[in-house]
Parts: structure tokens; sequence; C-alpha cells
């Protein structure tokens, strides 16, 4: 197969279709990844063809804006922010569009175009004339009778959960507005009346396969999903052991007692300053060492102490999850879908400090497997609401040992595997129409 994968967004976005990519070459065939520009070198030291296209939206993520709606938008301030999210970032998604259209038709046809749904490619794929197949690393998407979509703004009934999933794709659209039917009527020349043609959906009308790449066990109960969803587990890129750690955590590493891992990559809220202070207070509180990644997530080191041991605490701009995370006691994290990913791989507690978006319900999700304390969003962290929950996941045996117990499970099921055999099968049904 000639596979086209498209995304955007975080790491966390984009280190999942590098996965895929990996899985899909080693299987035979032929895979060109488009994303951000920022993961150029990411792409490149994973061995996998990239079309980098704009960045975008990543532009934003320091806009003090873009930082007060991703950190609370609870209450009727919360909806200000969230519009005031939209006018900002709109701009960037058209012409992000504009973009990954000319990207696509410059690319030679595909046989299949795999896609993240907050990009509306599916009208690409019908333009080329191929099967499109979203990949959802969130639930929330595809409905389902058992849960609320987690998803939707506020809390809602349980009798409400398959009509909480009636409009899951209406922030997409919403972003594009009227671009996607002048993209669709200009460029592509397809008739505007599909200009909402879902991701659930084939231009025939027919349901779409949907990839969901996360494991089954963090769902609550067995959720009924139709047959064209598949939930294959999460995508993992394979260690090649071209990493090396650096000699000063190595030495920070050997110097005391296993470290707390704390980092809320690529979400950064509005005070960096203050959340500093605070998470530094709580490692002090609670007396553990701890690496910080400071990246773009709103922790800073004091000045000039960027790389040192700096009172039992290490800072590093970024470190690789899967090979740092098996070495830290906790993981101490934002709640996105990549990193709670990597943390519950690495079989250590965790402690969920969520922004918005998917972020609660995986916070929820971990505490209700027993993997972590309570959810601390954001706009609750406080120095000693962070060291209580650090004493309890770095001193709880019972959050430690099911920890060790689902990473064991899940550490057997091959998300990428199963993906790619979903993929092949979709091409060749098609093949044998």
């Amino acid at each position: 197969m000639n596979v086209l994968l498209v995304t955007h967004g975080s790491r966390g976005d984009v280190q999942p279709f590098l996965a895929l990519a990996s899985g899909l070459t080693a299987a035979g065939h032929t895979v060109t990844l488009m994303g951000p520009y920022t993961f150029v070198e990411l792409a490149r030291s994973a061995g996998v063809p990239y079309v980098p296209v704009l960045d975008g939206p990543l532009e934003l993520y320091t806009d003090p804006v873009v930082r007060r709606a991703n950190e609370d938008r609870r209450g009727l301030r919360g909806i200000v922010r969230g519009v005031q999210w939209f006018r900002r970032n709109r701009p960037q998604y058209v012409k992000l569009l504009d973009d990954l259209t000319a990207k696509v038709k410059a690319q030679p046809r595909p046989d299949v175009v795999v896609f993240a749904p907050w990009l509306p490619v599916q009208h690409l794929a019908e333009w080329l004339k191929v099967p499109a197949v979203p990949v959802c690393f969130q639930p929330g998407w595809v409905p389902t009778p058992d849960f609320v979509n987690p998803l939707a703004p506020g809390r809602l009934p349980a009798s409400l959960s398959r009509a909480s999933y009636a409009h899951a794709e209406l922030p997409v659209r919403l972003l594009y507005g009227s671009a996607l039917a002048r993209v669709r009527c200009e460029s592509l020349g397809l008739s505007d009346r599909g200009n909402k043609l879902s991701i659930l959906s084939r231009p025939d009308g027919g349901p779409a396969t949907v990839l969901q790449a996360f494991d089954p066990g963090v769902l609550p109960g067995t959720p009924r999903y139709p047959p064209t969803t598949h939930t294959t587990g999460f995508w993992h890129l394979p260690t090649t052991g071209d990493w090396r750690m650096p000699a000063d955590l190595r030495a920070f590493l050997d110097a005391g007692e296993r470290p707390v891992y704390i980092g809320f990559g690529s979400m950064a809220g509005s005070r960096a300053a203050a959340k500093s202070r605070a998470v530094l207070a709580a490692v002090r509180q609670a007396g553990v060492r701890a690496v910080i990644a400071t990246g773009w997530g709103g922790v800073r080191a004091p000045d000039g102490e960027q790389g040192r041991d700096v009172d039992k605490v290490f800072f590093m701009d970024e470190v690789p999850h899967e090979e740092v995370f098996p070495h830290m006691a906790a993981i101490v994290h934002h709640g996105g879908a990549g990193t709670t990913a990597s943390a519950l791989r690495s079989g250590r507690p965790q402690v969920v400090c969520p922004f918005t978006f998917d972020q609660p319900f995986w916070a929820r999700r971990m505490h209700a497997l027993g993997l972590a304390p309570p959810p601390l969003p954001q706009y609750r962290l406080t120095a000693g609401r962070l060291a209580a929950s650090l004493d309890r996941a770095v001193n709880d045996r019972e959050l430690a040992e099911a920890a060790e117990q689902f990473a064991l499970r899940t550490v057997t099921r091959n998300g990428v595997e199963k993906a790619v055999e979903v993929i092949e099968t979709v091409v060749e049904s098609r093949v044998h129409c």
C-alpha cells in the first residue's frame, strides 16, 4: 500500500503517527507522514518520510489568551475564554487547511488516508477517491450508549450518554467555518453539500472505519461501539537504543532515591511563575527528588539553573518519556493522551493535573483505575495540594502495585500491529469491490 498519514498538534499527536508509520513500513508498505514543521527533526530521527505543514495553531501556545482558556473554562468566564480561544485559533486553522490542501494535492495518490479527526482530511480523501480512516486518541468521537461523551462541556446525566455525542464534531467545524466549503468548491471541485461530511461516514453514506488508539482497559466497563470502530491499544514507537541518557541526568538519578517526574507537556497555563514556585515548594514539602521537564508546560527553572541539581531538583527542557519514566518513582503530568499512555506503560503511579479537552477524562480514569490520587486540576494546583498528592503517589503501595499490574497487561497489546491489520483490510476490501 501507499499510505498517507496526516496529523497536527503537540508531540503527543505526532509521535503515535510516527509509531504507526514505522509499523506500516515494517509490514512492507510505503508511508508519508504530514505534520507540523516543529517535528521535522523528530520524524527524521524516527526514519519516517515527512512532509511539513504550517505550525499554525502551535504558534499560539504561549499566547496569554490561549493560555488562560486552556487552564480554566469553568462557568461564564470559561465560556468567554472559550470564545476568545476560537477567535485566536480560527485564522491559524484556516491557513493550515489551505496548506494541507496544497501539500496533499502535490503528493502521489495514496491508497488510503489516515488522519487526526480535528483535521477535515476526509474531504481531501473524497477528492482523491480513496478511503479515509480517522484516528481517535481519546473516546468522545464515536458514540456509545455506555458513558457520557468525555469531551462534552460540563457534567451530563448518564441518561444523555448517546445524545452527548450528537455534536462531537461541531467545534472542529466552527474552527474552519466557511473555509471548508470554499476549499471543497474552489480547490477540490467538490459539491458544497458535503462540507459537513462526518469523519464517521464515507461519502456514499456508509460507516467509515475508525481507529481508537488507546487501550480498551482504560475505558469504563466494556462500551458498545460499531463494528467498524477498532480500539487497538496505544501506539508506541519502538525503542531503537539510539538515545543516550545525558551524563548529568544519570548522575542525578544515581545520587539518591528515585525522583518523581513533573512535566505538563505542551500545555502552558497563564501563571507560569506562580506555578513554578508551587511545584518547587511541593517537592520540598513532600521530601522527594524531582526531574522537572520545562518545555512548553509553564514550569521554569530559576535563572541560571537550567539543567542543574537545585535543592534535589533536576531541570530538563524535554525528555523522551518512554526512556525516562521507568526510572521514576511517580509521574506528574497534565493528562494528555500521549503522556498518559507512556505513564501507563512505565508502570509508575501518576498524579494528573489536567488543563482542558480530554485531560480531565484521563485524570478521572487514572484515579478510577487505582493508578493515581484524585485529579488535581491546574486551577486548583497549590504547593500543599500537590505535595499531598506526591506523598501518596510515592508512598501508597496499593497505587504502585496497581500501576505495575496495569503495565503488564497493556504491554502485551500491540496497538500498532492491530492498526496496520485494520488499514490493510480497508484497502483490500476496496480493491476487491
